[in-house]
């Protein structure tokens, strides 16, 4: 009767009273932050489209896709993929790694209609994971910025892991220049840095068709894979030298580059060291974190993403890799 009374004063043309929304503290067509963490939650594991649809069937409540993708995208740049608070312990020792995967980007045309115009093309994410030995849960941390901001995101990340002054890190990943230089620039005077077997192994697996008899090519290549192990890369560098192919050659020319991959990265080959401690060489945790931490959202069937679309999404996936998903609805 008093808020009847209150309509009656301010007429037809009056002031709007909302009095449940009042009393409840909630805005007319607003989303509480409750129903803001569900979207989220769904829109960072599905398209936007097929979270709208899941927060239909379990929550009875229909929303549109704009809304799932604005309040996705909104907490994906609010929140913070890696912390300056260690999550763990500090550790003795550590393991981590740094790798790239490429991500479709899409950058609108400048026109009325975006769509006209636009240009699609493929950028690097770059991820890097760090955990502590003897623990199972890892850290993550991804950038689509620069090798000098890759550095700095994996630095913190290892931070999180437990990075201390006198933690022991061990370093793993493939041949690529930018991920040796980040190493050095920011754990080289406290760890030792190793190029993946596997990536190596590659090389050598190509050049063994051009070197080894045939039919011998997987007996000369375990040979080879075994010297390595065993720190005896010269050996390696001395049973290609002979094949290799002359400089200039049109024709493809695996032996050279073995060869060549080989000799420029002699310092970072100790596998029988890294064996002898029980550390890992290879790089496959950082190569599957890019499946279930980058991949599985960001390259769904005809997914193009906004350069910076594409870094919130990947913060929302690194912090809940992370285990911060819970701290930052919290706050």
């Amino acid at each position: 009767m008093q808020v009847l009374e209150q309509v009656l004063r301010l007429g037809r043309r009056g002031k709007l009273l909302r009095p449940f929304c009042q009393a409840r503290h909630v805005q007319p067509r607003g989303y509480s932050r409750r129903l803001q963490r569900v979207l989220t939650d769904f829109g960072a594991d599905d398209s936007f489209g097929a979270a709208a649809a899941k927060v239909l069937e379990h929550y009875a409540i229909e929303v549109p896709v704009s809304a799932v993708r604005k309040h996705t995208l909104v907490h994906g740049r609010a929140i913070a993929a890696t912390t300056d608070k260690p999550l763990h312990k500090p550790a003795g020792q550590i393991t981590t790694g740094m790798d790239g995967s490429m991500i479709p980007i899409m950058e609108p045309g400048s026109g009325v209609d975006q769509r006209k115009g636009k240009k699609l093309f493929w950028r690097e994410a770059r991820l890097c994971c760090a955990r502590a030995v003897g623990r199972e849960q890892a850290c993550y941390g991804v950038t689509l910025g620069s090798t000098e901001v890759a550095g700095w995101v994996w630095h913190q990340t290892a931070k999180m892991a437990g990075l201390t002054r006198e933690t022991d890190v061990h370093g793993v990943g493939d041949g690529a220049p930018w991920i040796g230089e980040q190493f050095e620039n920011h754990f080289g005077d406290q760890g030792t840095y190793l190029i993946d077997f596997y990536h190596v192994s590659e090389y050598l697996a190509a050049a063994a068709l051009k070197v080894a008899r045939p039919g011998k090519e997987r007996q000369w290549l375990h040979c080879q894979q075994g010297r390595l192990l065993q720190n005896k890369a010269s050996k390696v560098l001395r049973a290609l030298e002979p094949h290799l192919e002359a400089e200039g050659t049109s024709e493809e020319a695996p032996v050279q580059a073995a060869f060549r991959y080989l000799f420029e990265r002699r310092p970072y080959l100790d596998y029988k060291g890294a064996r002898a401690k029980g550390l890992p060489i290879g790089s496959g945790e950082v190569e599957s974190g890019h499946r279930h931490v980058v991949q599985q959202r960001l390259k769904l069937s005809g997914c193009w993403w906004k350069e910076t679309n594409a870094q919130s999404m990947l913060n929302l996936r690194a912090a809940r890799a992370n285990k911060l998903w819970e701290d930052y609805w919290l706050n």
